[in-house]
């Protein structure tokens, strides 16, 4: 039920800023909204502001180019950069340089917004600079998504953090950052992943098999995974499963997919392959599912926790999504695969071991945080209220 969070006077305006380097950061500012709305929040009331692209189109452009090329042509690079500037200091000439995009925009944006709170899932914190300007002071979030803290989070004029495990928090604290000031919320995914369990009509909806084990092989929004039709392959070589391949948006992954593997598609009586595209509901296929393989993005990672899913982390690139593969290798949820017959063995193992299999789905459980979007958006207008009550005039 929604709280009475902000007056009827209140404009409850919130700003929340992502950038579109992949789909993660979206994705969590959409359950963030989503979860402000179920708290009575009004749509128009909620902005959603790609700040990098609308501050600088062409850099911006040229920017998500590099991050998405670099899975397959320059992995090793950025893994390099990201190395050399996990600790980085906001006032160092770089971590500056980066903070200043969409400096003047933001400033435009607050001053036509009057926003009363702002919320970043991506940490370009442009706004501290402009908060001295002709507006008063705003109540400012940074919502960290992933299991690896870059130091380019951490901003003194931040003023509360939202991260996804208490080790990250730990390491938020001796940063200097007091404890008070960070939640650990787990990192915001759809409301759907809600105590999600397997419904019958989602395995006829999909065409999948209630009746064998279903790996699910999600490629990324972009499909940029690796080796995925080699990972088929071997997959396919154990008669006992059901593999289903998420493609993404790219249409040529599916293609050459459906070129290479025609014989095992047109199998309507006994198909083990099935393809899609882009899913806006996985919740349901990781429903159905047994085991997730995928690249480890945060948001992707978080949804396969909270439905409990074994997760099998191929090829991880270096920086954020190999450190949070790491991560959730050292608690006993991930296990990381570098070729395709060494994931499917490794598959193959957990399926046909009931008790393996078990303890993975409870350790996946333990960490995921399927009510993060839920937490966020309440101690935001949490902050909300504080600030209007700081403003209004006593009375005695």
């Amino acid at each position: 039920m929604p709280i009475p969070i902000m007056s009827a006077n209140s404009a409850g305006r919130i700003l929340i800023i992502y950038a579109s380097y992949g789909d993660g950061h979206l994705q969590a500012a959409r359950a963030i909204r989503d979860a402000l709305e179920r708290q009575g929040i009004e749509a128009n009331r909620i902005k959603l502001v790609d700040l990098m692209a609308e501050a600088s189109p062409l850099l911006n452009e040229v920017s998500r180019r590099f991050y998405l090329h670099s899975y397959s042509k320059m992995p090793t690079l950025y893994g390099w950069v990201y190395d050399r500037t996990r600790p980085m200091k906001h006032d160092s000439l770089f971590g500056g340089w980066l903070h200043s995009f969409g400096r003047e925009k933001l400033h435009r944006l607050l001053l036509s917004e009057r926003p009363d709170a702002i919320v970043y899932t991506f940490p370009v914190f442009a706004a501290p600079s402009s908060r001295r300007r002709s507006y008063p002071p705003i109540p400012t979030s940074a919502v960290v998504t992933d299991f690896d803290l870059h130091c380019r989070w951490v901003h003194p004029h931040v003023d509360r953090y939202f991260v996804a495990t208490d080790d990250l928090k730990s390491e938020l604290v001796r940063l200097g950052i007091v404890e008070r000031r960070i939640t650990v919320s787990g990192i915001p995914i759809k409301q759907s992943f809600n105590a999600l369990r397997p419904n019958a009509q989602w395995f006829a909806k999909y065409g999948l098999p209630e009746d064998r084990p279903i790996v699910l092989v999600m490629a990324g929004a972009a499909g940029v995974m690796p080796d995925v039709p080699e990972v088929c392959e071997a997959l396919l070589q154990d008669n006992a499963v059901t593999v289903a391949v998420v493609c993404g948006r790219n249409e040529t992954l599916e293609d050459s997919l459906r070129s290479r593997f025609h014989n095992e598609l047109s199998d309507r009586m006994d198909r083990r392959l099935h393809l899609f595209g882009y899913v806006d509901t996985i919740h349901e296929l990781m429903a159905v599912a047994d085991c997730l393989v995928t690249k480890p993005g945060g948001i992707t990672l978080s949804e396969g926790l909270a439905a409990g899913l074994p997760l099998f982390i191929y090829r991880p690139v270096p920086g954020q999504e190999k450190n949070n593969a790491l991560y959730l290798h050292s608690k006993g949820a991930a296990h990381i695969a570098r070729h395709p017959q060494e994931l499917s063995d490794a598959i193959r193992s957990l399926l046909h071991n009931p008790i393996a299999l078990t303890l993975h789905q409870q350790a996946a459980r333990m960490l995921g945080r399927s009510g993060a979007a839920d937490t966020v958006a309440l101690d935001i207008l949490r902050q909300c209220l504080i600030m209007e009550e700081a403003s209004s005039p006593t009375h005695y």
